[in-house]
Order: structure tokens, then sequence, then C-alpha cells
């Protein structure tokens, strides 16, 4: 771990984290992007970097101006690290479960092209456009066979739902663990695995809002894939994401189609088996040539997260929901989130979210819109005088908008 990661959250008072705690120990780590002026409330997107992020990729490119070709060993260790720190924030029981993708739609077609037999796939009407369009795409040209839950009443996914959906015919079940329009948690999704494994299907969960909010543990849970990245909550850019494997699904003799030299049990030998044999584990679902860079991307906002803990990350996020929560009220705003019930960010139903995201924007105020939804996510950086000047213009905003 970064020594300076590791002495500032040594610093930090004992308790709760508070917003002068994190002024003094926290917020240097920031100091680059902190010097961007505007209020940032898109973390849920694109998570803001820690200035040892630069210095990380520094030293993966510096390998490669002194080493060339020899850079390899010590690049292939890094990728090792990515997957153990990815395995320590989900809770999974062993790093190669962990396979590295440069997209969470990638694992899933991982997955996908790893059943030989046509599958019948039962999905929610909520799932991210990246997997909604990957799961229509293979139905469209008949390579799996689609079926939809809508929400409830309430506008909401649950397990209930799926669980009625659920029959014999299922193969697998794909689902979101947070709702990334609105944020919504969805519940019990180990009595879901737990009602796919009876009938012989699986389950694949897209953890991507969920991993570095509150605490995810793929093991209890029972999943038997799961999907995500650090592109928005471990503050690692794009390009690293991962696909998790059950240690059950691999010994189930799970073979991948999506594979490459990398995944060959002796990569650098240069046989050319046939068919080819390769590596044990989850590495047989590694792939071509790895983007290396983008584990030295991924590594500081990985260890920022596991220094501080979900669980302590997860309570000063929900405070900052609730002072953000009041204060759009007070704006005369209405939202949802700041609750058990959702996941990091508060959003608002709007008839035209998306010019008023831009809107926010001209002001200084950087949001995003899904949908009908304007969404907004602090994270510990956000100030309560930025949650304050954040309601208040999006108040006057709509105020001017209705009138």
């Amino acid at each position: 771990m970064s020594r300076l990661i590791e002495e500032a959250v040594a610093k930090l008072p004992s308790g709760p984290l508070s917003e002068e705690a994190v002024r003094t120990h926290i917020a240097p780590l920031f100091s680059r992007v902190l010097a961007n002026n505007s209020i940032y409330l898109a973390n849920h997107s694109l998570g803001r970097p820690l200035d040892q992020m630069a210095k990380d990729i520094r030293e993966g490119t510096d390998l490669w101006e002194r080493k060339l070709g020899d850079a390899w060993d010590e690049w292939l260790a890094e990728q090792e690290e990515f997957r153990r720190r990815i395995a320590k924030l989900i809770g999974a029981s062993r790093a190669d479960c962990v396979v590295p993708k440069t997209a969470a739609g990638q694992g899933l077609r991982a997955i996908l092209n790893s059943f030989a037999d046509k599958l019948r796939v039962l999905s929610t009407r909520g799932e991210f456009d990246s997997i909604d369009l990957i799961l229509k795409q293979y139905a469209s040209l008949d390579r799996i066979e689609m079926r939809w839950v809508e929400p409830d009443a309430e506008g909401r996914f649950t397990v209930a739902r799926m669980l009625e959906e659920l029959d014999r015919g299922i193969d697998l079940v794909v689902i979101s663990q947070v709702m990334f329009m609105d944020s919504q948690i969805v519940h019990e999704l180990r009595a879901l695995a737990d009602a796919c494994h009876t009938i012989g299907a699986r389950l694949l969960v897209d953890a991507y809002h969920a991993v570095g909010v509150f605490s995810v543990d793929v093991t209890e849970m029972r999943a038997d894939f799961a999907i995500g990245g650090s592109y928005k909550y471990l503050r690692g850019g794009p390009g690293a994401c991962f696909l998790y494997i059950s240690p059950e699904a691999l010994e189930s003799g799970l073979r991948p189609v999506d594979t490459g030299w990398f995944a060959r049990e002796n990569t650098f030998g240069y046989e050319r088996a046939d068919p080819p044999v390769l590596r044990a584990g989850g590495d047989a679902f590694l792939e071509s040539t790895p983007p290396v860079m983008t584990y030295y991307q991924a590594r500081s906002g990985q260890e920022f997260a596991l220094a501080l803990g979900a669980d302590q990350l997860r309570a000063y996020g929900m405070e900052l929901l609730n002072r953000l929560k009041g204060y759009l009220r007070d704006a005369g705003v209405e939202s949802i989130g700041g609750d058990r019930d959702h996941g990091a960010f508060l959003a608002v139903r709007l008839n035209e979210a998306a010019n008023v995201s831009a809107r926010l924007a001209e002001q200084g105020v950087i949001t995003d819109a899904r949908g009908s939804w304007l969404r907004l996510c602090p994270d510990c950086l956000t100030t309560d005088s930025e949650l304050r000047t954040a309601a208040s213009r999006l108040g006057e905003l709509l105020e001017r908008v209705r009138s």
C-alpha cells in the first residue's frame, strides 16, 4: 500500500469520519483534482483520482523505459496484485477467481460464451445500458433466449419478482446489486442465488454500483459470477474492470471461449497444443496481452478503499447524502436515497433531467442524468458548503423552469 495513503489513514482520529478529519488528513491526497473549483457530484459516474494515481502510472511506464521487454515480470506481478485487491474488496476466497477485464460487459460476454448450449436468461429492465445491449444483441442473433422482469408498481426491482419468473427452464439470471438509474439496492441476493442453484441455474450479479459503496461479499451471496470495475467508487478510471467466477463454477468444468495466449498453461513456452492446454482455475479466463497500465492506474483508488474500509466510507457517505437530501427538501426538491435501500447517490425525478444537469454544470455543479432521473453523488471529499450550494442552485433552477 502507498505509504502516503497508509500514513494519512493512520492519522485519522478514532470514530466516524468528519469533515475536519477529511480536510486535514484525506484531502491532501487529492490536491490535484481538488484544484478544480466546480462542485463535483458525479462520483457515481467517474470517481475523483488520488494524486498517487499519476505516480503509479509513472511507475509502470518507467519499467517500460528502463527494462523494455524485461518489464513483464513486474507488470504481471502488478496484475496479480490487482486481482488480490479486488478479491478483498468483494469478499472472494481466492484471487484467481478474479479475472481482469477492460469492461464489465466483457465479463458478461465471457460467461455467455462459455456455455455450449443456447441459454435461457432472466434479467430486469433496469440493467445498465451496456449489459442491456449485450443481452438484447445475443438474443437478436438467437444465441440466447431472454425473459425480462418489469419493475413493480413503485418502480422497484425485487428478488420476490425475480423468483416469480424463475423456473427450471432458466439457465442464467443477470441482475444488478444496485440499480444504476435511481440507486435502488436489490436485497436478498443470497435467496435468489439459492433459488437459482435449486433448479440448476446460475446467478450473475452486476456489482458496479456496490463495490466501494458498502461491504460486498460474493462468497456469502453465493453468486456464481459478478462483474464490476474501478471507474466509479474505486477511483481507478476506465478499463480496470473484473469478472468474478466462484470456485464452485470453476470446478464445475466451465471452460472459456473468450481466452488467449496469456491463459495458456506455459504462457511463454510457445507450445501449440491442440486442443490448447489452459491454466487452472480462473487463469483459464485470462485473454491475450493484458493492458497492464490499467492495473497501475487503479492501484491507489483500490488501496484507498481498502484502507478506509467499506463500513466507514458507507457511514460517512450516508451522512452526506442525508444532509444533501435535507438541503434539497429545504430548496423545494424531493429526492430518493440516503437510506439502507439505496446506494451512493440521490436521484431526483424530472421531466428534462439531462437539460437540468447541463444547466447545473453551467453554474459549476457537476451532476448527470439517466432517463428521467437526475443523479447527485457526493464523496468523502465533498464539503457541507458544497452540498448547501448545490441544493440551493438546483432549487433556484427548478423554480425558474417551472415559472
